[in-house]
């Protein structure tokens, strides 16, 4: 059992009761039961979230929308488990919906596990996207300096030289300079 279903298996435990239908959903092997879960009326979000990873691990397709929802999560746990799930999936429509995820301005205090999934994803759309989001991100006064951050970082590690300008204005502020000058670092020069 991987480290992150161990993780959900235990974080939802409490929510579901250690019903059966939960034990139910950890043990089956049948992935038509699987994603009768996704759509069937009133099933409780922790069923959803163990179907949708199961199957997103298991490189189901059909798993796509939910964990793209759960990777929007208010809960950040939920969005930790999509984005593992999401990356396993291997889905091309995975990089254009984080896209789209981190660049929402009305989403950003839940853009964060979509910055680190476009990171990971290493896709056309991740540096355009990190660029966007960071470039939004360095007022002042930003409250998601977190998401600030993990643009920079991600932007260091993917190493584009598109994303020097956006990295040098991060210098000078206090909670990103020093990973802007990280990220700049790793960048080709020339």
């Amino acid at each position: 059992m991987d480290e992150e279903f161990r993780s959900l298996t235990h974080r939802l435990a409490d929510e579901a009761g250690e019903s059966a239908a939960y034990r139910g959903l950890l043990a089956t092997e049948d992935h038509e039961e699987l994603a009768r879960v996704l759509i069937e009326r009133e099933r409780p979000l922790w069923a959803r979230e163990i179907a949708a990873f199961r199957l997103g691990c298991g490189g189901d397709r059909r798993a796509f929308e939910t964990l793209v929802l759960l990777l929007n999560h208010r809960d950040p746990e939920r969005c930790v488990t999509a984005a593992h799930a999401l990356y396993r999936l291997g889905d091309p429509r995975t990089p254009r919906a984080a896209a789209a995820l981190a660049t929402n301005t009305l989403r950003t205090a839940y853009a964060l596990h979509p910055v680190r999934l476009l990171t990971a994803l290493r896709a056309p759309e991740s540096v355009p996207a990190l660029i966007s989001t960071l470039s939004r991100l360095l007022g002042p006064d930003e409250p998601h300096w977190r998401v600030a951050l993990a643009c920079v970082e991600g932007l260091g590690r993917l190493g584009d030289a598109r994303a020097r300008p956006v990295l040098e204005a991060a210098l000078p502020h206090p909670r990103l300079g020093p990973a802007a000058e990280a990220a700049l670092g790793s960048l080709p020069t020339g």
